[in-house]
């Protein structure tokens, strides 16, 4: 290979985005030896054309996968290697949620020694019910280190109910179960949501689940399975039920078929989704082209026409994960949270907060905190 085809191993180093120690080392392990090596320096000299091998090693082991298979799928036909990266996902998923349940044993181990006192009893639910309710309901919460109650879930209880809520400040999730045992205590706490979500498949596998208070956590005991332990937080919970009393009635109902929206939803390609609801039915449009016709779909449209936009990461978790085939949209105006529930059950209700096209996510403002 003539001399100016030849990139220095810092050039090489830049151009690839791999360091000049990360090439030593593939090179000694036979991924990726250089094209040359000067035998006085020991100066090692990279082709151009090995620029798209050392992209995808680089790539490669960026999403964690071993040398081993990195060097078979760098090998390997485009589909074999695809075949090997969609294997390699699947495992570290698999050893993902193995270390989640771990996790969560541990803490529950960590948190019963601080929990010996008896708890307060405050409801037995259905544990098949208990855990859909979790799941729906925490599609609602975000990650956010500094404001950990907006990836939390808060649970209240009383001898006639059990509420769970939980609000990420763009949408608000909260559904109401009857216990399968009316409990004497009146309690509210707000618990981690992480550790819930690592619980929900035991409590799915349960008849009954009983839900005691203890000081620092809400312990899950079932009838054949170990306790577990769910940390309470400290933090104050946004008031949701001033909030939720302080909406305006609605001034636009939409009932229309769950399926249906969802397919308009999955089929749109942007990120921000306009509902023009008039008496002809409703319209899935492109936020960013209001005068296009979008997907038509039949609907029940009473009160005023209306159209309105939301970001659809907000939109579609709340039609998802709604309760029966049809649903009602409950609209306020395009600067007012809309309700979003089932048509025939109405103890699952999200707000959703609307946005204007054009604004950017983080533009919007904070209705539900």
């Amino acid at each position: 290979m003539p001399d100016d085809e030849l990139m220095p191993i810092g050039a090489f180093a830049r151009r690839t985005g791999l360091t000049a120690s990360a090439l030593r080392f593939y090179a000694d392990s036979g991924l990726l030896r250089p094209a040359q090596v000067d035998p006085v320096s020991g100066y090692r000299y990279y082709g151009a054309d090995q620029v798209t091998r050392a992209a995808a090693l680089r790539r490669l082991r960026e999403i964690g996968m071993p040398l081993t298979a990195v060097e078979t799928a760098l090998d390997a036909e485009p589909d074999d290697a695809a075949r090997l990266i969609d294997e390699h996902v699947a495992k570290v998923c698999e050893d993902a949620a193995a270390v989640r349940r771990k996790a969560a044993s541990l803490t529950s181990s960590l948190t019963s020694s601080l929990t010996e006192t008896p708890g307060l009893p405050i409801a037995v639910v259905q544990g098949p019910v208990l855990a859909d309710a979790i799941e729906q309901v925490l599609t609602a919460t975000v990650r956010e280190p500094d404001i950990p109650v907006l990836g939390a879930l808060r649970v209240e209880a009383t001898p006639e109910a059990v509420t769970l809520t939980a609000t990420d400040r763009y949408r608000l999730a909260t559904r109401t179960l009857v216990p399968a045992e009316a409990a004497s205590a009146t309690w509210a706490g707000t618990v981690d949501g992480d550790q819930l979500r690592a619980v929900t498949q035991e409590i799915r596998r349960s008849t009954l689940v009983r839900a005691e208070a203890t000081p620092h956590a809400l312990r899950l005991r079932t009838a054949d399975r170990e306790d577990r332990h769910c940390r309470l937080l400290p933090e104050e919970f946004p008031d949701h039920r001033l909030m939720l009393a302080s909406l305006p009635e609605a001034t636009t109902r939409v009932a229309v078929s769950k399926a249906l929206l969802l397919r308009a939803l999955e089929e749109h390609p942007g990120e921000r989704i306009t509902l023009r609801a008039t008496r002809h039915g409703l319209h899935v449009l492109p936020a960013a082209e209001p005068a296009s016709t979008g997907a038509a779909l039949t609907a029940t449209v009473t009160g005023q026409d209306l159209r309105i936009s939301f970001e659809l990461t907000t939109l579609y978790p709340a039609v998802s994960t709604a309760i029966g085939p049809d649903l009602l949209l409950d609209l306020r105006g395009p600067d007012q949270p809309g309700t979003i529930r089932s048509a025939d059950r109405g103890d699952l209700t999200t707000l959703a907060m609307p946005t204007e096209p054009g604004r950017t996510p983080s533009a919007r403002t904070d209705h539900a905190s």
